[in-house]
């Protein structure tokens, strides 16, 4: 039985860490460099899984090392990897992560390989898997046909959907009547509002104006300011974590947020209640360095 579906995108992430990010012509000394696994799917569905939640992955890999490395991440932490397609055409993708040291903050470039290769025929092959889960989590890493068929089924099956709509790109409106949350940064909830998101109130008209599109629930992730959630019958801010630690490495942070949603959706905790949880499981990822690596535990939380 799989409580959480994610479709999404399974890339090695090749991090380089140094003390300020390069400017454009400008190289400069790394102080640290980690190959691990990331992609934003992937990412989502480790962090629901150490949330102890039962997850499917759905997804395309290459026939090779990386590829090796995504089903010896899925077995290690108990996630059904079944899911999974090798392609023998088309290599694992890669990211190229550099992460300031100073702050945590990062710049990243993704080759998506083999995941962004996963077709509609595939996706249908599980489409009972899709239709029966009691949460199904997406991303806008791979062809957006794809994705909006597999919300279709979702939704089909009653299925609680999100789209976490990265990276920002364009889609077509049909897209919002299949979403119950939808949760963008500022920055890409600006591109698809269409105006600078920079406070609670900007935050709460980009809210509206999703709702109105035909999403049921719209939460604006802001980084150090918390999250901004909207509905049809109520708004408000949720402040960030208050860390005790040291803010490491962001790289992952709003993964980390998404399986978390999922796996307080999932385990029917109320809006307020699972908004906290997701919170507090994004802001502890950030301590820790790495994507896929940094996703909290169900201990880290208590």
């Amino acid at each position: 039985m799989t409580d959480i579906c994610v479709l999404g995108n399974f890339v090695a992430d090749n991090t380089f860490y140094s003390e300020k990010l390069p400017t454009k012509g400008q190289t400069v000394f790394g102080s640290g460099f980690q190959v691990g696994p990331g992609g934003k799917g992937s990412n989502q569905a480790i962090a629901a899984a150490r949330l102890k939640s039962k997850v499917s992955f759905l997804g395309k890999v290459g026939d090779d090392e990386y590829g090796k490395m995504a089903i010896e991440l899925y077995k290690k932490n108990n996630l059904n990897h079944k899911t999974v397609f090798v392609s023998n055409e088309h290599p694992t993708g890669v990211a190229g992560i550099m992460v300031n040291q100073t702050d945590g903050t990062n710049a990243i470039i993704v080759y998506p390989g083999a995941s962004m290769e996963i077709t509609i025929d595939e996706v249908n092959k599980f489409s009972n898997l899709i239709s029966n889960c009691k949460v199904f989590l997406t991303q806008l890493e791979i062809k957006t046909d794809v994705t909006l068929h597999a919300l279709k089924l979702a939704k089909k099956g009653n299925a609680i959907t999100i789209l976490n709509p990265a990276p920002a790109i364009k889609i077509e409106d049909e897209f919002f009547k299949y979403i119950d949350f939808f949760t963008p940064n500022e920055t890409e909830a600006e591109f698809y509002f269409g105006k600078k998101i920079e406070n609670y109130d900007q935050a709460k008209e980009a809210g509206d104006f999703f709702i109105k599109k035909g999403v049921k629930n719209s939460i604006i992730t802001l980084g150090d300011k918390g999250i901004y959630f909207t509905n049809q019958s109520s708004n408000f801010a949720m402040p960030a974590l208050d860390l005790k630690n040291k803010v490491k490495d962001t790289t992952g942070a709003g993964d980390a947020f998404s399986g978390a949603l999922a796996s307080g959706l999932e385990k029917k905790m109320d809006i307020k209640e699972c908004l906290k949880f997701a919170i507090k499981v994004s802001g502890i990822s950030t301590t820790k360095k790495g994507a896929a690596d940094a996703m909290p535990f169900a201990n880290d939380i208590k």
